[in-house]
């Protein structure tokens, strides 16, 4: 065997050994994770002609290619792009080692009683208040079982004890809201696609537990129905869950696009409805106190009283009639503030008359434009 033959084979031992290998590709602004639920060892739900694995990857591929030819400045990363297993915890690790913006996990659920159930619904980290919710949630998270170690690496976590769930509830998921507007987004097209749609849920799946970005798990189907068995096992079902899935991304995607680069600005139009509360204590303060000298360079406090996935209008009812309110940009979410002045006990004084309209009102500070601790 010649030198560069033995060093070809060598290679792809070593690529076997080490799996998947992601690439960062220049001039990509957006990552996103596609996630093909279970694999290799672990077939996932069973149908009668198909596995759940098979379904999860092929739908995953034909999301993959569709967002790679339609989006130009979207990278895609796989967790697996063939019939291999993935422990739950590394899907989420690829994720954040390759700062994912959004995380995808695409699964195919099934019930043990009652072959009729079918739709489409869509997951978000949370605590399973429903008995079918935790269902799906203990079915999903029974991979670990097939995972070495799995005790110690889930911390004593049993994926068939309901006490083990609890641990979902003091879980905070930061990234909640883009979450669950990324859901709603999938099963509006999936509605749109004629399927029926079983809503936005929270479960507590571990494959979402420990990812740093939006992140939503989505059930395709039911592979237990037979007629959803053969529609989700075609080339024609995949593509038609596929699209609807780019559908929602594109949205989601559209929207991110839109909130990025925010800065600092006046909603301060005139109102059309209500009437403004102009000479309430709150409105009166924010006059005396508004900046009027030169703030370059100083601190300037504003108190934040509420966020939105979306811009407001000026008439929103959100804002309860409040004039001169301001809103700035982070990490996709609009947070709208009142009041400005580099007075720290003025502020003090503004937020307080705020919280009888917005009980959750808090000071944030800014200097020169950006926001400060």
């Amino acid at each position: 065997m010649d030198k560069k033959s033995f060093l070809y084979i060598n290679l792809l031992f070593l690529s076997f050994l080490l799996g998947p290998v992601y690439v960062s590709a220049e001039g990509k602004s957006f990552t996103v994770v596609i996630d093909a639920g279970h694999g290799g060892k672990d077939p996932g739900a069973k149908g009668t002609n198909v596995t759940e694995k098979t379904i999860n990857l092929a739908v995953a591929l034909r999301l993959g290619r569709l967002i790679e030819a339609n989006h130009k400045d979207v990278r895609v990363v796989y967790t697996r792009k063939d019939d291999r297993f993935v422990e739950l915890d590394e899907r989420a690790n690829i994720a954040n080692r390759e700062k994912a913006d959004l995380f995808m996990s695409i699964h195919t659920n099934a019930v043990k009683r009652g072959s009729s159930v079918q739709g489409t619904e869509t997951y978000t980290l949370g605590l399973a208040r429903g008995q079918e919710n935790l269902e799906v949630a203990m079915s999903e998270n029974s991979a670990i079982l097939l995972e070495d170690n799995y005790q110690q690496r889930y911390e004593g976590f049993d994926p068939n004890s309901s006490e083990s769930y609890i641990i979902f509830e003091f879980m905070q998921n930061k990234h909640m809201e883009q979450s669950v507007n990324l859901a709603s987004e999938i099963q509006k097209a999936f509605k749109a696609s004629k399927r029926v749609d079983r809503g936005v849920r929270q479960a507590g799946f571990l494959v979402l537990r420990k990812t740093g970005m939006p992140s939503v798990l989505v059930e395709l189907g039911y592979i237990s129905n037979r007629q959803e068995e053969r529609f989700m096992r075609s080339a024609a079902g995949q593509d038609k869950l596929a699209g609807a899935l780019y559908e929602a991304f594109s949205t989601y995607k559209r929207k991110y696009d839109q909130r990025q680069g925010g800065v600092v600005s006046s909603v301060t139009e005139r109102r059309r409805t209500a009437s403004p509360p102009t000479g309430s204590e709150a409105d009166i303060l924010s006059k005396k106190n508004g900046p009027h000298e030169n703030t370059e360079g100083k601190v300037i406090y504003k108190v934040q009283i509420l966020t939105s996935d979306k811009k407001l209008a000026a008439n929103s009812r959100l804002l309860k009639g409040y004039k001169n309110v301001d809103y700035y940009v982070e990490k996709g979410i609009y947070k709208y503030t009142y009041g400005e002045t580099t007075d720290f006990n003025a502020i003090r004084k503004i937020r307080k008359s705020l919280l009888k309209d917005f009980k959750d009102a808090f000071i944030v500070a800014f200097k020169n434009g950006e926001k400060v601790k």
